[in-house]
């Protein structure tokens, strides 16, 4: 991706942040930005190539679907790709992201550029590093590790950012990605639950607000509420 282009997703970034009242290195509570931004988001195990989906309505309902097959930090990212195509993209049209079309498609390609950019802002990297190893170019593990639990994202798109942000070069990226992100967190202290899969069901909005009021208003039956709140794997209790 050409320079003026990066630079161009940056600004979409900085301008995103400011509209969601997030500082330019805060980390993101992902649920949280859902929740506010009424973005109704279903987590669903989907094939492994799957990543998810997003789509927009004419009245301007949001809804995303997010493979709780994937590991958690993965999710965050997808969720990120998902909110350029909801909210920065024009026109944007329904269909599935997967993991082999992000490097052909253009479009793609910025909407994995603002992910990365927006769940890693440079200036929250530096914060998080010493002087010695952004002038070495030598990033440490013990680094590596806080940074992707501050920002609750993968290895992988921890590395390729730094590796964009030239902190780290080509040989250290692949001598990093040889070591076990699961076992080198348990090692240092970490939850590990970053690099499972999780959030298996889960709906993120206002669905099941929604639902009733329609039902209050008398738009639906009782049974087709009920029915409604098991999609939310309500048991009635």
């Amino acid at each position: 991706m050409r320079t003026n282009q990066i630079r161009l997703i940056e600004q979409m970034v900085v301008k995103f942040r400011q509209d969601v009242g997030l500082g330019n290195t805060d980390a993101i509570n992902l649920k949280s930005l859902l929740l506010k931004l009424k973005v109704v988001s279903i987590f669903r195990p989907l094939s492994d190539d799957f990543c998810g989906m997003s789509l927009k309505d004419s009245s301007s309902h949001r809804f995303m679907l997010i493979n709780s097959n994937h590991s958690k930090g993965r999710q965050h990212f997808t969720i990120a790709h998902e909110l350029f195509h909801l909210f920065i993209e024009e026109n944007p049209k329904p269909h599935k992201c997967t993991l082999s079309n992000g490097s052909k498609n253009p479009i793609e390609q910025q909407a994995n550029m603002f992910a990365s950019i927006l769940l890693m802002p440079e200036d929250g990297i530096l914060q998080l590093l010493s002087k010695d190893e952004v002038e070495k170019g030598e990033v440490t593990l013990a680094s590596v590790l806080r940074i992707e639990h501050y920002y609750s994202v993968s290895r992988q798109a921890l590395l390729n950012r730094l590796s964009d942000l030239s902190f780290i070069n080509k040989a250290s990226k692949e001598e990093l990605l040889k070591i076990s992100a699961t076992q080198s967190a348990r090692e240092y202290g970490y939850d590990t639950s970053l690099y499972q899969p999780g959030n298996e069901n889960l709906i993120v909005g206002d669905f099941g607000e929604r639902a009733r009021i329609l039902f209050d208003a008398g738009k639906i039956s009782e049974g087709h509420y009920i029915e409604l709140l098991n999609k939310l794997d309500y048991n009635g209790k």
